[in-house]
């Protein structure tokens, strides 16, 4: 059985510990983008190296590695709101956050469909243009080391194609984040899933 696991940088450490302790011998090999643990039992841990490559190929390498200042930014874009960070390590150091009103849909035979349809348009319009605004004020000049985004992927490309953020829309990296209308606390709660280390654990069936 294969799964992906999630663990922050600050656990990553423990949790390889404790994949030894549950099944036995572990022998690593290491690779400039994956570590991959290999148990006595026939399980085998895949870590990916976020902010790679990796240049020390051990697990003390890796879990070295993992815990540096590292500097992730972070844009969520919807239709309803957008916000925009810079987690150096553990820490945010730069926000900002915003809305703007989209109106949502009409019931069949109300007013105008065409009107309202452009009406809706030229609000989300307006919303993408200052989240641009955003992602450029507070991630163009930031120096990342990768960028991790959320919310509505249609958005997301429409904020990056503006050329002010071209630098920078090369720095996407996975995981794309399901996050509800970015506001301060959906921003620092999305920067922990950002900061994840993802494992891909395949475990022998019972």
């Amino acid at each position: 059985m294969t799964r992906i696991v999630a663990v922050g940088p600050e656990r990553l450490d423990r949790w390889l510990t404790g994949f030894g302790e549950r099944h036995g011998e572990v022998r690593y090999d290491a690779t400039p983008a994956t570590v991959t643990a290999s148990a006595a039992d026939g399980s085998v841990a895949v870590v990916e190296v976020p902010f790679g490559p990796l240049t020390e190929f051990s697990r003390e390498g890796l879990v070295a590695h993992v815990l540096g200042e590292h500097r992730l930014g972070l844009l969520l874009v919807r239709r309803g709101g957008y916000g925009a960070g810079v987690f150096v390590g553990a820490k945010l150091v730069a926000s900002k956050v915003g809305s703007r009103h989209v109106q949502g849909t009409t019931k069949a035979g109300g007013w105008s469909q065409q009107r309202f349809a452009r009406r809706r348009d030229n609000q989300a319009r307006e919303a993408f243009a200052a989240a641009t605004e955003v992602a450029v004020r507070i991630l163009a000049g930031a120096r990342l080391d990768a960028l991790v985004c959320g919310g509505d992927r249609r958005a997301i490309e429409t904020v990056l194609e503006d050329p002010r953020l071209k630098g920078i829309a090369q720095l996407v990296r996975p995981p794309f984040l399901g996050v509800a209308d970015p506001k301060q606390k959906v921003l620092e709660a999305a920067g922990v899933d950002a900061r994840a280390i993802r494992i891909e654990l395949t475990e022998p069936q019972e």
